[in-house]
């Protein structure tokens, strides 16, 4: 297991890059829209938007390029570079123009009468969800941003005007979806990783296997992305309903089957039968997985920072509370920017807590993971289930562990039905030949057979014990717990459930101590 040790000299240049971004931030607000009234106010607004965008980069962003750098797919310096220009990229070009001031309309902004309440409201959250984040991604973490500030967001509503201005109806089914993304997110990653060890790793050639189905692979990813990106990539640029995503991904896979088809040919004549041979085929989809995902992410997760930024600036200009708010440049700016500098230093320890710390990734496991990321959300979408991308990838990370640990105990099982196989020819072989010894009629014959049978008889003691403890059911337990250990952190497992759990009422309850406070 690969553990993230950090040189304690990089905290501080960590922490004074992040101090030094945030001033400028300050210091742009104060100077640059002086004539804006509350400048002061919206100075500290900005900062807590830009300390949002950071947090954000530094651990929810591990998921879209992690199993990528554990998979060596991609180094982390590489991915880092990536996930900044396709992160910002993203935002900065399908941002959009307007963000929705009540993310995922969990609370009535009709119920909040007074701007300077609805005001107070969206900084409390805002600063409630970046304090959480920063929390968990100390903890090692990976947590959902969207449920973060939703957290934060029904906090301050509640102590500003109490239980009804929620919408429960909602919450209900952002709960439901910490249950729904990990689960289909870590059954597809396992049914993709399946297929791979069962159509190529499990066949006798299986770089002649690789050949055929690596380009179906690559196919089936690119009809996934590209309709992926038009579903949620490119939204607030143009709105296109699923169907003709669909069509226009299927077309895609089937221009992209017919372009790799023969590289992949070309490339395996460099190649072996070896595992990690035909791995490399996957390098390349991996990379592009990755800067999709980072550039979808980009475009619809900045809105978590630069939401509430944007809802108060409208509120501060004009006076009115708005379900939906213009977003100024230098507002999408100052949230492209956040993610990048939280990325480039706090994010590489949830990158490498995504990519090695939960269960080992090769670049046929990392794939499976990415596929069900994109395929997962697609579904999402069709079916009107509000999920998150964090939780999918990470239970897409565990369906990979569980089914390397299943397909072993599968592996182990045929052994030992072997190997009894084998016992109970050995028994009758004895028995067979004790039974002769009485018909053999000179002493030579009877010495030749019960040599035989001394030999049969190790043979068969041999197999029997193994050379194995005689443990006890307790211990065997034990001994089966280590075992499964080797292929899922199950420890890992817990902490980041219960962080999960947790993230929407302690973002809401710091969000309700701020406002309480503040407002």
């Amino acid at each position: 297991m690969n553990i993230y040790i950090e040189n304690p000299n990089a905290k501080f240049y960590k922490l004074g890059i992040c101090i030094f971004f945030l001033v400028i931030v300050m210091l742009f607000t104060l100077f640059a829209l002086g004539d804006t009234p509350n400048t002061t106010f919206l100075a500290f607004v900005a900062i807590v938007g830009a300390y949002m965008a950071m947090n954000i980069g530094a651990n929810d962003v591990a998921n879209n390029v992690g199993p990528a750098v554990g998979s060596k797919a991609l180094t982390l310096s590489g991915a880092i570079i990536i996930a900044i220009t396709f992160e910002a990229s993203g935002a900065l070009i399908a941002g959009g123009d307007v963000v929705s001031t009540i993310k995922k309309g969990i609370i009535d902004p009709n119920f909040i009468i007074d701007s300077t309440v609805f005001m107070w409201v969206m900084f409390s959250a805002l600063l409630g969800g970046a304090i959480w984040l920063n929390i968990a991604t100390a903890l090692g973490a990976p947590v959902s941003t969207t449920h973060s500030i939703v957290g934060g967001i029904m906090g301050a509503a509640i102590a500003s005007s109490g239980w009804e201005l929620v919408n429960w109806a909602m919450m209900t089914k952002i709960a439901a979806s910490w249950i729904i993304s990990p689960v289909l997110g870590g059954l597809i990653a396992a049914l993709f990783l399946y297929i791979i060890q069962d159509r190529i790793f499990h066949k006798e050639d299986t770089l002649e296997a690789a050949k055929k189905i690596v380009p179906i692979l690559i196919a089936m990813m690119s009809c996934a992305f590209v309709t992926y990106l038009a579903l949620k990539g490119i939204k607030k640029l143009i709105k296109i309903d699923i169907t003709t995503a669909a069509f226009i991904g299927i077309i895609a896979g089937i221009i992209v089957y017919f372009i790799v088809k023969p590289l992949v040919i070309k490339v395996s004549q460099n190649l072996s039968n070896k595992k990690d041979d035909i791995n490399t085929l996957f390098n390349l989809p991996l990379i592009f997985a990755a800067a999709l995902l980072c550039f979808a992410h980009g475009a619809n997760d900045v809105a978590n920072a630069i939401g509430p930024v944007a809802a108060i600036y409208e509120a501060i200009q004009t006076g009115v509370i708005a379900k939906k708010a213009v977003i100024p440049l230098w507002i999408m700016v100052v949230g492209a920017l956040g993610i990048a500098v939280g990325l480039a230093t706090y994010g590489p320890k949830l990158i490498k807590t995504v990519g090695s710390e939960i269960t080992d990734l090769d670049q046929g496991r990392a794939w499976s993971i990415a596929m069900s990321s994109a395929i997962v959300v697609i579904i999402a979408s069709w079916l009107g289930l509000p999920v998150s991308s964090t939780h999918i990838a990470i239970g897409g990370v565990f369906g990979v562990g569980y089914l390397r640990y299943y397909l072993y105990q599968r592996y182990e099982n045929e052994i030992e039905g072997v190997k009894a196989h084998h016992i109970d020819s050995i028994n009758k072989k004895l028995t067979k030949w004790n039974e002769k010894l009485a018909e053999l009629a000179t002493e030579e014959e009877k010495t030749q057979l019960l040599n035989k049978v001394a030999l049969k008889e190790i043979e068969l003691k041999e197999m029997q014990t193994g050379g194995e403890v005689d443990f006890t059911k307790k211990e065997w337990r034990k001994v089966d717990k280590i075992k499964r250990r080797q292929y899922v952190r199950e420890g890992m497992l817990v902490k980041i459930a219960a962080a999960w759990l947790v993230t929407v009422p302690i973002s809401a309850f710091i969000g309700g101590i701020v406002y309480l406070i503040l407002g």
